[in-house]
């Protein structure tokens, strides 16, 4: 670690700390966050000429204390004037993304694309963000490491800095605190860090957190991360050979697309995905035996994710191939014809309400069903704050609304991880997250791009472009 001196126009910043293990682009990261210059019109004079992005500090030969000089222009986005220019830099933070409508970019900081694109879908869970503003370091648990404290820590600053401002940020204390807790994600390969994969960073990250806030003292230690994202799956395991049969519930926070010839849509992928054959030791036998494993939804979370399973290990070459096929996906999901026969019948009177409500909205005529004073559409119809556990009540929400609020089974699509390439060690990872206003962003590291609705779903796969790795559907509720 180095400390030096930049001088950029009329001013000085002393003190620039140089970490020599990342390459220079991280540096020029940091001095966009002092001066407002983009890395890339960034000039830093160094000896020989220009620093470039990905020099080799070693033969670049910066010394302790050096001072070095630096050119280039500083951004200025504008916003349309009223009484006279008024530029989004010059608001207080609170008010930049606002103005620009849609929250800042991230920096890759070198094949850092799988991590800014998890941490863009994941930001875009407002639960999540007040659970993370909730989180105090004194109030952490005794039996929580160091390590995911940081990293909660560096999720919840993160979260917050996004919506502060509409400049890119760089996500260096982050990145810092997800590779010092899964040293994984800093493999090197010729001094350069390799690309990750984003459902593992997607995972870990969550299992980190799921730690950090789990409420101590609550009934069952309430897990925030569960009741957001957790999927309860009731499981009927079967042996022909012997007659067995057994059952299993567990909870996982991801349902799995599985991709064959034979699939064409999600939902074919999610039906081979509760589906699986495994081998392991039959008591009767007294050797090992092939078992059947089928599950069902048993209870269902305030936001549902699928991983579309397009990687696989290819013995042959020895690495990780992409399976390139289409596979349609909806924006309106519902998972019904997936879930428990227990759980089907606590769906079926709000997903009743459901399409009378909708009815109504298209002017149909609906009978009442009781004598009930009936409440405004508005109270009726909500998209609740907070997640639902197994009964479809609110676990995050308010006490009112938990006694009110109620799953469907139906979900609408607020964000997709497409991964471009061919390989998972290489490609790019890009985010495509719905905006509160309705409206979607494509989030390709430091540059925010509206999207057409119409063409989210065409992210598919079938070819060399954008393809959905992981997909996040919100529920949609009602009030009863």
């Amino acid at each position: 670690m180095l400390k030096v001196s930049v001088k950029w126009q009329k001013e000085v910043f002393p003190d620039v700390e140089i970490d020599t293990s990342l390459p220079p682009y991280v540096f020029k990261c940091q001095l966009f966050d002092l001066t407002g210059v983009p890395p890339e019109r960034q000039k830093i004079m160094v000896k020989g000429g220009l620093l470039k992005d990905d020099a080799d500090w070693k033969t670049v030969g910066i010394k302790q204390g050096q001072k070095l000089m630096m050119m280039g222009t500083a951004d200025e986005i504008v916003k349309a004037p009223e009484k006279g220019p008024v530029f989004v830099e010059d608001l207080p933070e609170e008010e930049q993304a606002v103005a620009v409508g849609h929250s800042a970019g991230l920096f890759n900081l070198g094949n850092t694309c799988y991590m800014n694109s998890t941490v863009q879908c994941l930001h875009s869970v407002p639960e999540l963000k007040s659970a993370l503003l909730q989180y105090r370091p004194s109030g952490r648990r005794n039996d929580l490491d160091q390590t995911s404290h940081m990293l909660t820590v560096a999720t919840r600053d993160l979260f917050s800095e996004l919506d502060k401002t509409a400049k890119p940020v760089a996500p260096m204390q982050f990145w810092m605190s997800l590779r010092k807790k899964y040293p994984q994600f800093g493999q090197l390969h010729n001094g350069v860090f390799m690309q990750q994969d984003a459902e593992e960073c997607w995972t870990q990250l969550l299992y980190t957190l799921s730690l950090s806030l789990r409420s101590p003292g609550a009934n069952d230690n309430l897990d925030t991360i569960k009741a957001l994202f957790g999927i309860e799956l009731v499981s009927r395991m079967h042996c022909q050979e012997s007659g067995e049969e057994s059952s299993e519930a567990e909870s996982v926070y991801s349902l799995k697309c599985h991709i064959s010839q034979e699939v064409n849509h999600l939902h074919e992928g999610l039906k081979h995905g509760l589906k699986s054959e495994l081998e392991k030791a039959s008591p009767p036998l007294g050797r090992s035996a092939i078992y059947i494993k089928e599950s069902r939804i048993n209870g269902l979370p305030r936001y549902l994710t699928i991983q579309f399973v397009r990687f696989f290990w290819k013995r042959e070459s020895n690495q990780k191939a992409k399976i390139l096929r289409k596979v349609d996906y909806p924006l309106e999901l519902d998972v019904y014809d997936f879930c428990s026969s227990d759980l089907q019948k606590k769906l079926e009177a709000p997903r009743q309400f459901l399409r009378d409500e909708e009815g109504k909205k298209l002017g149909l005529k609906v009978a009442e069903k009781n004598a009930a004073a009936p409440k405004d559409d508005d109270e009726k119809m909500a998209d609740a704050e907070g997640s639902s556990n197994t009964n479809g009540e609110s676990s995050v929400a308010s006490s009112q609304d938990a006694e009110d609020t109620q799953l469907t089974g139906v979900y609408d699509l607020v964000a997709v991880l497409t991964h471009k390439g061919r390989s998972a060690d290489s490609g790019h990872y890009v985010a495509w997250v719905k905006q509160e206003d309705g409206k979607w962003i494509e989030y390709d590291d430091d540059n925010p791009i509206p999207q057409r609705e119409e063409d989210i779903v065409k992210l598919s796969g079938g070819g060399d472009w954008h393809m959905a790795y992981i997909c996040m559907y919100k529920a949609r509720v009602v009030r009863m």
